[in-house]
């Protein structure tokens, strides 16, 4: 299926490693270019490198998100180099570990920072090149919304705010024939992911303990995997999506769990 993608520019924050790199490979294997937006130069510019050695085309921009004028920057120089928007993938965050217990004021602000309010900065920054090209939006979130996970107050506020304002920016941007979807995971292999499965006494047995309660194939989802459902709901191809928070999470969330044991 030509999902209809060639010469799009797509915006992708956090696009250099984990889900963000696997979105950003599929992406230009369709044939569009992903911006890359990221804090560190070295690593956008290898994952530019690796596209680029694949067949495929991206630009990157080093920007910290945190920041509100970085945002801005980043809007401003893709808009430089190509005169146009066509999506916008926010991705960027990380399970920072602030509970409420042993959490802090100053520690949850900044979280919300990292995880959901450059959601809204890039999305209202891009907005005048999204309505000139109609274009479409899909915000990444997490399972901790819907499930909590312990100890992470502050992610799983941020991404229940990632979901409250899919739904609302799909609201307010129908009159622009702007769609908005998310794309919710819940376990997916990346370095980060890695590290802290790495961190523990016993990875090898936590990670069967993990895979073993993902109730289809018992393994976790790949950033391909999710790359390919982002690519799916930023083309003409799915014209008719708005609003909605899709899983790709071999039914962890919602099935039951005696299928992943039986």
């Amino acid at each position: 299926m030509d999902l209809q993608l060639s010469n799009k520019i797509i915006i992708v924050t956090g696009g250099a490693k984990g889900i963000g790199e696997g979105i950003c490979r599929v992406l230009a294997a369709e044939g569009a270019i992903p911006v890359i937006v990221g804090r560190n130069e070295e690593d956008n510019r290898k994952a530019v490198e690796a596209i680029e050695a694949a067949g495929g085309r991206a630009f990157a921009v080093s920007a910290e998100l945190t920041q509100p004028a970085e945002c801005e920057k980043a809007v401003r120089l893709t808009l430089e180099q190509f005169g146009r928007i066509d999506g916008l993938v926010n991705n960027a965050g990380v399970n920072d570990g602030v509970g409420l217990e042993n959490g802090t004021y100053e520690g949850f602000v900044a979280s919300l920072h990292k995880n959901v309010i450059h959601y809204y900065l890039m999305a209202q920054y891009a907005l005048p090149a999204l309505k000139e090209s109609k274009g479409a939006i899909v915000n990444i979130g997490s399972k901790t919304a819907e499930t909590g996970q312990g100890g992470t107050s502050a992610y799983a506020a941020a991404n229940g705010g990632r979901n409250a304002l899919t739904r609302e920016w799909a609201v307010e941007l129908l009159k622009y024939g702007i769609r908005v979807n998310a794309v919710i995971v819940a376990e997916c292999w990346t370095p980060l992911y890695e590290r802290w499965l790495n961190g523990l006494s016993n990875p090898e047995e936590k990670l069967k303990e993990i895979t073993r309660n993902i109730p289809l194939e018992q393994r976790m989802t790949t950033a391909e995997e999710l790359g390919n459902a982002v690519a799916f709901l930023l083309s003409g191809r799915s014209s008719h999506t708005t609003g909605q928070l899709i899983h790709v999470d071999g039914g962890y969330v919602h099935l039951d769990r005696a299928l992943a044991n039986a």
